[in-house]
């Protein structure tokens, strides 16, 4: 399964398209680009894989791996980046500003399920973020 995130900068937050084979699953919000800041800045673009990871923060989740220099990149849900997220990327219902979110545990949800019935059938899960 290939997903592709889609991103749109602004200087307040990272807004996103998150789709599979053409088809939209959620949008996505992340913080701002600052080259690659631990909990300050959104990952860099490019090709990474997903694997399912369990928390007592988050429950099951999706975690995104080897994002260089970072480490705990993940999916959960969030609804505004600057507040609640500290690089990783939250699936939204809908967009409502630069990196602000509605009904963001709707889209995980949906996200988490079709990753999770990929991941289940041992294929694997890529990312690739662009702009």
């Amino acid at each position: 399964m290939v997903l592709i995130l889609l991103r749109i900068y602004f200087p307040e937050g990272t807004n996103g398209k998150l789709e599979c084979e053409g088809k939209l699953i959620c949008n996505t919000i992340e913080l701002p680009w600052k080259t690659n800041e631990t909990k300050v800045s959104c990952i860099p673009e490019g090709k990474y894989f997903i694997r399912k990871r369990y928390s007592k923060k988050f429950q099951w989740h999706l975690e995104v791996l080897d994002v260089k220099n970072r480490s705990l990149i993940l999916f959960h849900p969030a609804n505004n980046a600057l507040r609640e997220l500290n690089g990783c990327i939250a699936p939204v219902t809908k967009l409502s500003g630069p990196g602000l979110g509605l009904m963001s545990r709707k889209a995980f949800a949906k996200l988490k399920s079709l990753v999770y019935k990929a991941l289940e059938k041992e294929e694997s899960v890529e990312l690739i973020v662009k702009s």
